[in-house]
């Protein structure tokens, strides 16, 4: 592979990092597809014109949509970066493929599974002596499914991110954007029990050896926990509590805006999608909240048959 396309790549990524805040999950993605496809195109991605953007889908017929939209993504915004920069003259990203994208609802937990978490979790607590990982394990549920943070976001809260007193937290979520977060009492008091028994010399509210809670570890607790609730482990997950978190207030009557400002995205396209609302219910709010839901139809076109 040619020095020029690896150190482009780099100045993009770092571009991406910098300028508009891209998570790190993103730029390894980004960099691995954007690597692979210098390597097929002989160090030469820099230079590809049109032929060479179909040379390139030619490799992806086997893959997942999913995994296309994403190789084509990087693509686009790498080409956009190198016209926009004066790398080129041109941009050939008009000649990529646009796979279809299904945009797929997260796994679903109702009420009552979220309830049989809770339980082995009081079970847990109400033993002669808790385990300090029990208190743990309170909080970070307490907080996952109460508060709909991200896995990376739990994991990353300071040590001082949740006060007695104050119903909500600040939380840096992507692209290091901060947000008012609400707390329950039930979590903060569940933290509170928790930060009682962190060293005083934690920086993080969920500390580890290095520096805090890694994610996979968050993934392992999660499962543990599903498993003793009798749930299967491959249901549930960090991402599968925030998105209860949204479902189960989105149908409590929660406004569509406050819960999109909650969750810290950026297009409410996305809270509409992630947070799924029984179509039935959607249904009834039409028919019982609507304007016209108390005029019939019959009658008034029974008038305007006699006016003709």
């Amino acid at each position: 592979m040619s020095a020029s396309d690896r150190d482009l790549i780099t100045r993009f990524l770092e571009m991406l990092a910098a300028e508009q805040g891209v998570a790190a999950n993103t730029l390894s993605a980004y960099k691995s597809d954007l690597l692979a496809a210098s390597q097929l195109l002989d160090g030469k991605l820099n230079h590809a014109g049109a032929d060479n953007l179909a040379e390139l889908a030619s490799n992806w017929r086997d893959l997942a949509n999913s995994s296309v939209a994403r190789k084509v993504s990087a693509l686009r915004r790498f080409f956009a970066f190198l016209h926009e920069e004066g790398f080129r003259a041109d941009n050939p990203s008009a000649a990529l493929p646009k796979p279809p994208q299904a945009r797929t609802l997260p796994k679903i937990l109702d009420t009552d599974e979220v309830e049989k978490l809770f339980a082995v979790i009081a079970d847990k607590l109400a033993q002669p002596h808790p385990a300090p990982a029990d208190y743990r394990l309170a909080a970070l549920i307490e907080l996952l499914y109460g508060s709909g943070l991200r896995a990376t976001e739990l994991a990353a809260l300071p040590r001082n991110a949740v006060v007695s007193d104050q119903p909500f937290i600040i939380v840096k979520g992507k692209g290091a954007k901060e947000r008012l977060v609400p707390i329950s009492n039930r979590a903060r008091q569940a933290v509170g029990t928790w930060s009682a028994m962190i060293p005083e010399k934690a920086r993080f509210l969920f500390p580890s050896r290095a520096s805090h809670i890694s994610r996979i570890r968050l993934f392992q607790i999660i499962k543990e926990l599903a498993a003793q609730a009798g749930l299967d482990p491959a249901k549930v997950s960090p991402h599968v509590l925030r998105h209860a978190f949204a479902t189960h207030l989105l149908a409590g009557g929660a406004n569509l805006r406050a819960l999109q400002s909650m969750l810290g995205h950026a297009d409410i396209a996305t809270t509409q999608i992630y947070t799924h609302v029984d179509s039935s219910r959607l249904v009834e709010l039409v028919n019982r909240r609507h304007p016209l839901a108390t005029r019939t139809l019959t009658r008034r076109a029974a008038g305007s048959n006699r006016q003709a």
